[in-house]
């Protein structure tokens, strides 16, 4: 693809998973890193000399710098969660495309100031969940729709959890009210509640529980928590994340007939496949209860792809954002939505800890 047509890119912040999505912003083909900005000049020059960003890729020191560069289109933004909604409001404002990684927002009224400035702006929103742009999570979702193979969806379960040690809980941003104040729930509760409502097809549940035994730092953020959902229509599921506990990337998905298992939902263990076990019934599968052969052998789902799932998001966000500039269509509307939706349910689990564990219904 010709230079000038690619979308040129800004990064505000030199956070760790910036270094992820430097690289798919030069990988991709329809992108190009074009500037990077921190909060000081140094700290962005040797963010890009450690990690070998091309020299022509522009190095400011303040954010601002970055979205006053007219040969920027879009940004990500990587900030603490703290930061989003003044920094992803200025770059709508500057008529910005915006990447704004995950959590998008500390609540629902922040996303919303947010996706304002973006539609007065007409300028692409989308949030940095990578795992739900791999080719993979299409084919499990053609698996989830096939009522043949798989029934009717009834429950699902999703698990994440790390256990990243006692500096990470003293230091790190994502357990400092300040920066990243929902903690666990933020980090990797985002990813569960997100796999749920793909599973749902972005239905909203009906209430939300969370489940009794929270466990909140000295400062008040999570660092462990859990909660079920509930649906009209009798549907359940129910997540845990936590930064206390062995790493778990896990996600269930039930029906009537199937069961979808991933065991490395967010991120495969290898960059260029993705795996996923499926099972299915059949006439013969209850006739083997009797004989004390219990479920049946999961078949194994391979999707090779050509890209990584991070250069799937960057190509396919840059793909909007050059539609809009041609002007061929307005901003798509369904990441904003989904986001939302992810916020909404986040934002009452939260709620839901803070009055005792009592059930809270979803309002959109």
């Amino acid at each position: 693809m010709a230079e000038e047509t690619k979308v040129r890119f800004g990064i505000l912040g030199c956070a760790h998973i910036a270094i992820k999505v430097c690289k798919a912003i030069t990988t991709a083909p329809n992108t190009k890193l074009q500037a990077i900005g921190s909060r000081s000049f140094e700290k962005a020059a040797t963010f890009a000399a450690e990690h070998g960003l091309p020299e022509a890729v522009r190095v400011y020191g303040s954010y601002e710098s970055v979205l006053e560069d007219d040969e920027v289109d879009a940004v990500y933004i990587p900030l603490p969660t703290g930061l989003h909604v003044t920094w992803a409001v200025r770059a709508a404002e500057r008529r910005k495309h915006v990447l704004l990684e995950k959590p998008v927002a500390m609540n629902a009224g922040e996303l919303d100031r947010i996706l304002e400035a973006c539609e007065a702006n007409e300028v692409q929103f989308m949030d940095g969940t990578m795992w739900v742009h791999h080719p993979r999570t299409a084919k499990m979702k053609e698996a989830l729709s096939d009522t043949q193979r798989f029934g009717q969806l009834k429950w699902i379960h999703s698990c994440l959890t790390y256990n990243p040690g006692p500096e990470f809980l003293k230091h790190s941003i994502r357990v400092k009210p300040d920066l990243d104040g929902l903690g666990a729930l933020g980090d990797t509760g985002w990813y569960c509640i997100r796999a749920i409502l793909w599973a749902m097809d972005y239905e909203l549940p009906k209430s939300v529980l969370a489940f009794p035994g929270a466990i909140l730092n000295e400062e008040g953020v999570i660092i462990s928590c859990g909660s079920s959902m509930h649906w009209e229509d009798g549907k359940s599921a129910s997540f845990h994340c936590s930064f206390l506990t062995y790493m778990t990337f896990d996600i269930t998905v039930l029906g009537t007939k199937g069961c979808l298992r991933l065991n490395d939902f967010t991120l495969p263990f290898e960059e260029n496949f993705g795996y996923a076990t499926f099972s299915e019934a059949s006439e013969m599968d209850y006739g083997k209860i009797e004989q004390g052969r219990w479920c049946p052998k999961a078949s194994e789902h391979v999707v090779e792809t050509e890209f990584t799932q991070d250069v799937w998001m960057v190509k396919e966000f840059a793909s909007l954002v050059q539609k809009v500039k041609r002007c061929e269509m307005k901003p798509e509307k369904v990441w904003p939505i989904v986001s939302r939706k992810t916020q909404l349910v986040l934002d009452a689990v939260k709620e839901s800890i803070e009055r005792g564990y009592q059930p809270v219904e979803i309002v959109s």
